[in-house]
């Protein structure tokens, strides 16, 4: 599947709108970016080993580790990326689905949960 990248951000928008308003109401301050693929540092920090696809990518300071007395330097971000998302969906709908899982999956990393306990809850 591939879409242009007017479709593919309107498509993401229903999808943020999909998620539960507990949770959606955290993102006001976190900036949401499509981009088409992850830089290489991206998966490198990310430990992404060779042939595997990263969906999406948290940039920032955890909520649990933020600090008045200290703000971060820089926006908390989430990534959402393009293509590998086109290529593991068939349709829009699966596509709009792995979108929300994605950025949900990225929350949790911005509320400070780890990639093993998201495992354990089942959202690998």
């Amino acid at each position: 599947m591939k879409l242009s990248d007017k479709e593919f951000d309107r498509i993401v928008k229903r999808a943020i709108r999909r998620i539960p308003e507990e949770l959606r109401q955290h993102l006001d301050n976190v900036l949401i970016s499509v981009r088409r693929r992850p830089s290489e540092e991206m998966l490198e920090e990310m430990e992404v080993p060779p042939g595997e696809e990263l969906l999406g990518f948290f940039s920032g300071v955890p909520i649990v580790d933020q600090s008045v007395t200290s703000p971060p330097l820089y926006s908390d971000t989430i990534f959402i990326f393009q293509e590998p998302l086109e290529d593991m969906c068939r349709t829009v709908e699966e596509l709009e689905q792995e979108i929300e899982l994605t950025v949900v999956h990225e929350i949790a990393h911005y509320f400070g949960f780890s990639e093993e306990r998201l495992e354990e809850l089942g959202y690998s």
